[in-house]
């Protein structure tokens, strides 16, 4: 990725104004987007399982399988979902975005051994935005 299109990415919050609008096609930043469709959407553009999507979402299985049906997120669950969305956003400037299903399985010594699945089920997202914020500046450590 370019430093100017990085140094973008941070004055926006992470997110890029062309990246706005792959949000809100991608799934869940509005919350008429937020369908059977976009659950089924956001798995394959990130070679996601639904099974990884539920422990992402920390919701259960049934209602994730409520929302591949076709029923709506609660407001709380649109609002982690939209979270969830940025932060994929994000990862998927870094690297390809089909890869990041398979990333999100391995252990990584920067998470101190810790899977990325694991460290966004436990809540600890932060360290992940940490993470992409040192790889766009350069500022390790």
């Amino acid at each position: 990725m370019k430093a100017s299109a990085a140094k973008q990415g941070i004055r926006s919050g992470g997110i890029t104004r062309s990246r706005v609008h792959s949000l809100r096609s991608v799934a869940f930043a509005t919350p008429q987007a937020t369908d059977a469709f976009s659950v089924r959407r956001f798995c394959e553009s990130f070679g996601v399982t639904q099974d990884s999507f539920t422990r992402l979402t920390g919701f259960s299985p049934r209602a994730v399988a409520h929302w591949v049906s076709g029923q709506k997120p609660s407001g709380a669950a649109q609002k982690r979902l939209i979270e969830l969305t940025r932060l994929f956003d994000a990862l998927s400037e870094m690297v390809e975005a089909k890869a990041i299903g398979d990333w999100l399985k391995h252990p990584n010594q920067a998470l101190h051994g810790s899977t990325p699945l694991q460290v966004i089920e436990r809540g600890e997202t932060d360290r992940l935005w940490r993470m992409i914020w040192e790889l766009q500046t350069g500022n390790v450590g």
